[in-house]
């Protein structure tokens, strides 16, 4: 017996979260009853789950694929305003398809990872510091040491219902301007580019708020020029070029799950418990 919700994402239909909403809806039927409340178990090999009276379909076997979003380009699977959208590159084939994790804004560009495998994309959302998201961002004007340092502690930004603060960020220089040089190769050859009108730097955050580091960078009145989102916790770029896309290969996923698994702690052991691994850095921690 399984949780329904969790059948249901296995089946390709939706994330956990959405299909706890379906639920709560009354959207979702076992056995001819409609199920409304949230912990219900079903066996998705004898029970018969219906999703608004239509049957749900078996599991469907976990696909996992990396895509280069190209700037103008929105990264939801259809468009009301008729602009591009990610769903061309990932049309729905025999009923079934992919679903982004996370977004990146239209003026934004770079990597986004595309699923069908609910529990996963749940995981990835809910991550935060053990599978952080690094861009590099090009501003208008140079900033200063003191204003980079206010982004890193945490400014307060005001969403629709309340102010919060941001999460601890790392703020680097990159040493050259983003091409084809790996993450990795910027920082080894590192000279900071302090004299540059534009700069570029490398920013990395543990969460997802909406148009994030634009907000930071507006907030001490460098508004962001480009934005290219180059790492998602153990995924990276690599050679993608924009509207490129590609299967991750066995490695890339084992090594995802691993940096995904829960930290265990010991009933036995004071001591505090280990941090899930996450990038191979040189040096400490830590969407836009």
């Amino acid at each position: 017996m399984q949780r329904l919700q969790k059948i249901i994402a296995q089946a390709g239909v939706t994330s956990r979260r959405k299909a706890e909403e379906l639920i709560l809806a009354g959207r979702v039927a076992v056995n001819g009853h409609i199920i409304s409340e949230l912990g219900a178990k079903a066996d998705p090999e004898r029970d018969r789950i219906t999703l608004d009276a239509r049957p749900l379909r078996r599991p469907v076997m976990p696909q996992y694929w990396l895509f280069y979003k190209p700037r103008g380009v929105v990264s939801t699977l259809d468009d009301p305003q008729r602009r591009k959208h990610v769903g061309e590159w990932f049309p729905a084939r025999r009923g079934e398809r992919l679903y982004p994790v996370g977004r990146l804004d239209y003026h934004s560009e770079g990597l986004m990872l595309f699923t069908n495998d609910g529990a996963l994309a749940e995981r990835v959302l809910k991550a935060g510091r053990a599978f952080p998201k690094i861009y590099w961002v090009k501003v208008a004007g140079r900033p200063s040491e003191a204003q980079l340092e206010r982004l890193r502690r945490g400014i307060m930004l005001a969403d629709p219902n309340h102010a919060q603060r941001t999460a601890p960020a790392e703020i680097r220089w990159l040493a050259a301007v983003p091409g084809k040089t790996s993450p990795r190769a910027v920082r080894q050859n590192h000279k900071p580019q302090r004299s540059e009108a534009n700069p570029w730097l490398e920013v990395t955050l543990s969460e997802g708020r909406k148009n994030q580091i634009r907000r930071m960078f507006q907030s001490v009145g460098h508004p962001v020029e480009k934005l290219r989102r180059v790492r998602i916790g153990t995924l990276s770029l690599g050679q993608l070029n924009p509207g490129e896309k590609r299967p991750l290969q066995p490695d890339e996923l084992a090594r995802m799950w691993n940096a995904l698994k829960p930290v265990k702690t010991s009933l036995h052991s004071p001591r505090t418990p280990a941090v899930p691994r996450r990038l191979d850095r040189p040096h400490s921690r830590r969407r836009e």
